[in-house]
């Protein structure tokens, strides 16, 4: 399956400035495939060691970091020639290696020459958490589940997903309902590859969510023994209790849904852990809508979503029928547009993306993005109704603002304000 980020890496391969690169990303959004691909593409050789479990590559970096060594146990080990500008390099779950990460910095230093990517499924546990991490001398990408484009892709619906990227307005609205219900399947099925292969091979909607719920257990195998004894405990309750934060009219994560009484410091650690695991994506609030949004944002006040939204659909045991169905009574098609929105708005533009709210007042807008300018408040709405009395509330105040509404209706502009087909968002801020 194609792969956007693809594209990333053609770039880090191509730079005169390249350092070893660090693929960051949640269990199973597909870093080790992509790897793999990106070195049968564009290499003679790929060099791939996976260094978890493994005798011959346990002790790779404990000896020194004499790098020419390294490189003849690595030609060794993969039974490949690791030549300049020619091999690809993989170290995989290198967070299972001690002093595995700390190696990047020779590479970057005394072997620039060879290209040498790395992947780990709690990597970014790993570089927050005592590993010696080596600033200033690595490159680094994340990556995420499939995008809605991606997935077309996958599908076979190139086209369509060409005109989102392209911006072809005029010829998307005379798709969109046939895209409205691709969308319907992807909240269903998600970005996670495994799942989106699985829908695509079996059209079986049992077995797509076998394969879900088979992630979250690994998800939960992780929180058990890759967590702090003291804390596995507490990244359990904050991460099940992400449908039910999300379910409230007001999404903002209140540690007192968690657990009766709890306050911050009872669940700051637990929440750090599940973002450095890439399993969640946090969004703050900011009270000014002004560029930079860094600026005025609000540490405390936050909510949480999850990575994907096939895996909340699962997490939340949402029958699959009334997911691909279109269907009016769905009790949580607002949270769960809410997720889908964020989720494209985050791979798009990483942890630039804001909710706004003022004290002491209702007003809310769902997400807050900055362009290059100005900033962009966006309106999520479910399904086509065009009532947006918030945003035109916000507008008013803020008339210096874009506004975009995301709703299940076709692409227009309207006099202070654009309405965005939500399965086009992406596309449009892209």
């Amino acid at each position: 399956m194609e792969r956007e980020i693809m594209h990333r890496l053609l770039e880090w391969k191509q730079r005169s400035n390249r350092k070893p690169l660090i693929l960051l990303g949640a269990r199973q959004v597909g870093k080790t495939f992509i790897l793999k691909e990106f070195g049968r593409r564009y290499y003679d050789h790929v060099a791939y060691i996976n260094c978890d479990n493994s005798e011959l590559v346990k002790d790779l970096f404990t000896e020194d970091y004499n790098i020419q060594r390294i490189l003849l146990a690595v030609s060794a080990i993969a039974q490949v020639p690791v030549v300049p500008e020619k091999t690809l390099i993989i170290f995989d779950e290198i967070q299972e290696l001690r002093r595995g990460l700390n190696a990047l910095k020779y590479f970057c230093e005394d072997a620039p020459q060879y290209h040498v990517a790395v992947a780990g499924s709690l990597l970014g546990i790993t570089m927050h958490h005592g590993e010696s991490y080596p600033v200033g001398k690595v490159n680094i990408l994340r990556m995420t589940p499939m995008t809605f484009e991606e997935f077309l892709d996958a599908k076979g619906f190139e086209k369509m997903a060409q005109l989102i990227r392209d911006k072809e307005w005029d010829v998307v609205n005379d798709v969109h309902t046939h895209l409205t219900q691709l969308l319907r399947e992807y909240y269903f099925v998600g970005g996670m590859p495994e799942a989106v292969h699985t829908f695509i091979d079996t059209n079986d909607a049992t077995a797509v969510r076998q394969v879900q719920q088979e992630i979250l257990t690994a998800y939960d195998k992780d929180m058990s023994k890759h967590a702090p004894a003291n804390e596995a405990v507490r990244i359990n309750q904050v991460w099940r209790s992400i449908p039910a934060q999300l379910a409230k009219e007001n999404r903002k994560f209140v540690y007192g849904a968690v657990r009766k009484g709890a306050r911050a410091n009872d669940f700051e650690i637990a929440i750090q852990w599940l973002l450095d695991a890439g399993l969640v994506h946090k969004i703050e609030r900011v009270t000014r809508p002004a560029i930079p949004l860094k600026c005025y944002a609000e540490m405390s006040a936050f909510k949480l979503y999850l990575l994907d939204c096939g895996l909340l659909g699962a997490m939340s045991d949402i029958p699959p029928s009334m997911m691909l169905l279109p269907n009016d009574q769905m009790p949580t098609k607002g949270y769960f547009t809410e997720n889908f929105v964020c989720c494209q708005l985050c791979n798009l533009l990483g942890d630039s993306v804001y909710y706004f709210s003022k004290d002491n007042s209702s007003q809310e807008v769902d997400f807050i993005i900055q362009g290059d300018t100005d900033a962009c408040a966006i309106e999520v709405k479910a399904e086509t109704n065009l009532h947006s009395k918030s945003l035109r509330a916000f507008h008013e105040e803020n008339p210096q603002v874009r506004c975009v509404r995301a709703s299940m209706a076709a692409m227009r502009d309207q006099e202070w304000m654009t309405n965005v087909p939500v399965y086009a968002l992406r596309g449009y801020f892209g």
